[in-house]
């Protein structure tokens, strides 16, 4: 029971993060522990756990695919995506760089922590890391697409922003925001859900089949990387939490697209402009949250590594 409850709010830290453009929910999985533990319990949700589930075999099917694991952490990711879109709408409407702030200190933690996990540096490693970095930083320089609201591309968006959404450093929202539906598919749709309209459903019905798809093929993908790979798996998604920090600098004037869809004006972020800001009470405060936001992830790397001495000597 004490399990599960932790598991659930580290479900919920993922989707607080899932639902910022800029922060991964893989980053949170990552540095509180849970992470490889994702990976392996997605990768069995295979054809013989379809098979033991078909025959009735509902016990075994939980055993093999960690189901009490898996509900936990995903009830903990569904309520803090409900219960936070509406919050962070206001948050970024009226605090928007202290938000930033916040998440570029626990970013800023995270490459730390995240580095620690690589067992030896090496040169393969190091290259890694800048690979990771470099991917990263060059996402953050693409433009956004335009929104679009076919299915066929609802299903992507699904698949590619679940993959990115566990890839430490790689936001699913950010994907989402790129591709020209984060505004359609993490705000209109998920507040529409709350109010059971049928366009919500018809948004994220497609996109939840692709993200079920796009999670399963990754974690295959990432569950044999980390067991032949593991240095240079951790080293890769540690330069991708680095890279990722451009993307999340407060400091930063959007630039705008205004353009005509259905009948309706939109907006659409096609860029930013970073800068330096001016030494103000505002800007100390920034730098606070910043502080407060490193010593969030310090914490839960130390109840994750509380958790981890417990579960040894069990």
């Amino acid at each position: 029971m004490k399990e599960g409850i932790g598991v659930f709010f580290k479900g919920a830290a993922m989707g607080a993060a899932n639902v910022i453009p800029g922060v991964s929910g893989g980053t949170v999985a990552f540095i509180t522990g849970i992470y490889e533990r994702l990976i392996h319990a997605v990768k069995s949700v295979d054809a013989t756990a379809l098979k033991l589930l078909l025959s009735g075999k509902f016990a075994d099917f939980a055993k093999r695919i960690d189901f009490s694991f898996l509900a936990a952490l995903g009830a903990g990711i569904v309520v803090s995506i409900l219960t936070l879109a509406s919050v962070l709408k206001f948050l970024f409407a009226n605090h928007e760089v202290f938000v930033w702030a916040f998440f570029f200190g626990l970013i800023l933690a995270s490459v730390y922590f995240v580095g620690k996990k690589v067992k030896h540096w090496s040169a393969g490693a190091a290259i890694g890391f800048l690979l990771g970095a470099g991917i990263a930083i060059g996402v953050a320089l693409l433009k956004p697409a335009s929104e679009n609201d076919s299915i066929w591309y609802l299903l992507i968006c699904g698949v590619v922003a679940m993959a990115s959404m566990i890839i430490p450093g790689l936001s699913g929202s950010f994907v989402l925001l790129l591709l020209g539906n984060y505004q359609l598919i993490m705000i209109e749709s998920v507040a529409g859900l709350k109010t059971l309209e049928v366009d919500a459903f018809r948004i994220l019905i497609p996109v939840g089949i692709g993200a079920i798809v796009g999670v399963i093929a990754l974690s295959r993908l990432l569950a044999w990387i980390f067991d032949r790979y593991h240095d240079l798996a951790v080293a890769l998604l540690t330069g991708f939490v680095a890279g990722s920090l451009l993307i999340i600098w407060p400091w930063k004037t959007a630039q705008i697209e205004v353009f005509e869809a259905a009948g309706r004006m939109k907006e659409k972020v096609i860029g930013y402009q970073w800068y330096l800001p001016e030494m103000s009470g505002e800007t100390f405060l920034a730098l606070g949250i910043m502080v407060l936001g490193f010593l969030s992830v310090w914490l839960m790397e130390r109840l994750g590594t509380v958790e981890s001495d417990d579960d040894s000597a069990k």
